[in-house]
């Protein structure tokens, strides 16, 4: 049971304050995206080993039927978005900015698309092996963005204990509201996700942390958890990157994941509130995660919205859905602009991971670096207590050494050192080039 919390609200040292930007989409009711004549689904759209193909070119598959299996633990399978007909599995545009295998299938326009091809329901007495063995099945990863798979989480080590479980519903990514609408628009499901996660990994309590500006999710999470003495809604403070989860553990549990650590070393395993909900699709429905709730937004998009679209989708039709682009839009952006990936066409597919579609205009300016004034101010704003300045030069002095002996790898690339420099040097993009050179070194 819950109550309102009294003084300070909980949050984590360092950090920004960008503009939230929520106000187009955040009480828009998620809508379903209609159909596209095409989907293409990657390989490779989550963490870990790429998926294995299960099914040849010419082939005829139905809505929700596998079509890649795991290629690994550290994986997960697909599944085929719509009814109709493999047409081929080629190298095609990835979000990332290469070019990657994926399966294309060309819809059946003559099928209604309504039904999903479900496993069977499990019951209250499947065992926890069952349980982890559906969710890599139905293809679920964290539908935060990190898009790791959900059912490695779920099957604690051997020697490893688990005393609390989280979900992530800050969502403090500026523009983006898509947790925001599931927890209000289905709460029971994200209560039900963490009652199973807390289940599969003999979590004792449970905890939802929201970042205070969501005051509807809030109250929805508090009324369906009202009964439960083990669960507790946390609001947070409006803070980026509350949502991370080293930041979140230590803003609900005041405890600091070590440097090289996971929250698992804590007995901790933290989950985003749009993956809980998925996994309670997958093990009360068999429904396998064919779709997710993306967010568009932005300036420059005509139309925001909140939109259940399906896996593979192309990026072109999913704007044309809202209205198109303005003639001053400039950058579209996979995800929000603090973590997003900026996009140099649209002939990418919506992933797992695709929690937003960002559409600026002015806001993305062309700025000319300057030198570094040695101010400090990424200092401050960096919430692992890193020096993003000095990772930038010893990144372009190419020294791994002491790129590895400041803990470069630690750096999670939140974009905090960017947000605040006032020289606008690219401090995650080198950062991201020191990292490169560490793993570099390590293969040779």
């Amino acid at each position: 049971m819950q109550t309102a919390p009294t003084g300070r609200l909980p949050s984590f040292r360092h950090g920004v304050h960008p503009d939230e930007r929520k106000q187009a989409t955040c009480r828009l009711v998620v809508e379903h995206m209609p159909f596209a004549d095409e989907y293409v689904l990657p390989l490779s759209q989550h963490i870990g080993a790429p998926a294995k193909p299960v099914v040849t070119p010419g082939e005829r598959v139905v809505r929700g039927q596998t079509v890649a299996e795991p290629g690994g633990f550290v994986s997960t399978a697909l599944h085929a978005p719509v009814t109709g007909t493999v047409s081929s599995i080629e190298l095609r545009p990835h979000p990332t900015g290469t070019q990657k295998p994926a399966i294309v299938i060309r819809t059946d326009a003559l099928d209604s698309q309504r039904h999903v091809l479900a496993a069977a329901k499990l019951g209250s007495g499947a065992s926890a092996a069952e349980l982890v063995d559906r969710v890599q099945a139905s293809g679920i990863v964290g539908l935060g963005g990190a898009a790791f798979p959900a059912h490695v989480k779920l099957k604690v080590p051997d020697g490893k204990h688990v005393r609390f479980a989280i979900l992530n519903g800050c969502e403090c990514e500026p523009y983006l509201t898509c947790d925001d609408r599931i927890m209000v628009e289905r709460p029971e499901a994200v209560r039900r996700g963490l009652r199973l996660i807390m289940r599969l990994t003999g979590a004792e309590h449970g905890y939802v942390g929201i970042e205070n500006n969501k005051p509807s999710a809030i109250d929805a999470m508090r009324a369906v958890t009202a009964e439960d003495a083990d669960l507790t809604v946390v609001p947070v403070a409006v803070k980026y990157p509350e949502g991370a989860e080293k930041m979140l553990i230590d803003a609900i549990l005041h405890m600091e994941v070590p440097t090289g650590k996971i929250p698992l070393d804590l007995d901790i395993v933290v989950n985003n509130v749009g993956t809980a909900a998925a996994i309670t699709d997958a093990v009360d429905s068999g429904r396998p995660l064919v779709d997710r709730v993306v967010t568009v937004t932005g300036p420059g998009i005509r139309r925001p919205a909140n939109v259940l679209v399906p896996i593979g989708t192309p990026l072109a039709s999913l704007i044309d859905h809202c209205g198109g682009l303005r003639p001053e839009a400039r950058q579209v952006i996979l995800g929000g602009p603090m973590m997003g990936t900026a996009q140099k066409n649209l002939d990418v597919p919506i992933t797992k991971g695709t929690s937003g579609v960002l559409v600026l205009t002015h806001e993305a300016p062309i700025v000319e670096e300057e030198p570094c004034i040695r101010c400090g101010r990424c200092l401050a704003a960096c919430p692992m207590f890193l020096n993003p300045s000095r990772f930038a030069l010893l990144a372009r002095a190419e020294r791994v050494e002491g790129l590895i002996a400041q803990h470069v790898n630690s750096c999670f690339e939140c974009a905090s050192c960017s947000y605040s420099c006032p020289s606008h040097i690219p401090l995650v993009h080198l950062i991201r080039v020191g990292k490169a050179l560490v793993r570099e070194r390590a293969a040779k």
